[in-house]
């Protein structure tokens, strides 16, 4: 059985003991992830979609270097900082999911980092090849 982690060695992620993403199995799971770069600033302040895209593909990255593909998200959760800026994150949504269609959630929460507007985490289920 294939049991894998990623790790970007963030700051949460060590005093947390947690890791970016895993895979056990076909199913992989992609922690809380925001538009915050290594270094730990904001990415696209202010800016909800910009900050989506973002997110997304910071997620894409960790699905890959564990062998999914943003093709395998069957689920979204996202925690919005204002739930009056979701428009702006469900069109970044849809540009980034056109025609996969996870399954998605979106709820108002406060968030750990100040200036990020959104955090998304996703569950992957890696298909066999067609």
């Amino acid at each position: 059985m294939i049991d894998l982690t990623d790790s970007t060695g963030s700051r949460y992620e060590i005093v947390g003991s947690y890791a970016r993403g895993r895979r056990v199995g076909d199913h992989v799971y992609v922690s809380g992830s925001g538009a915050v770069d290594p270094d730990g600033a904001i990415q696209h302040p202010g800016d909800m979609h910009g900050q989506a895209v973002y997110t997304f593909a910071k997620i894409a990255a960790t699905l890959e270097r564990l062998g999914a593909s943003m093709a395998d998200v069957v689920r979204t959760r996202a925690y919005f900082a204002d739930i009056a800026l979701a428009e702006e994150y469900v069109r970044a949504h849809g540009e980034t999911f056109a025609g996969i269609l996870p399954a998605a959630t979106g709820v108002e929460a406060r968030l750990a980092v100040p200036g990020m507007l959104v955090e998304i985490d996703v569950d992957a289920i890696v298909r066999p090849p067609a």
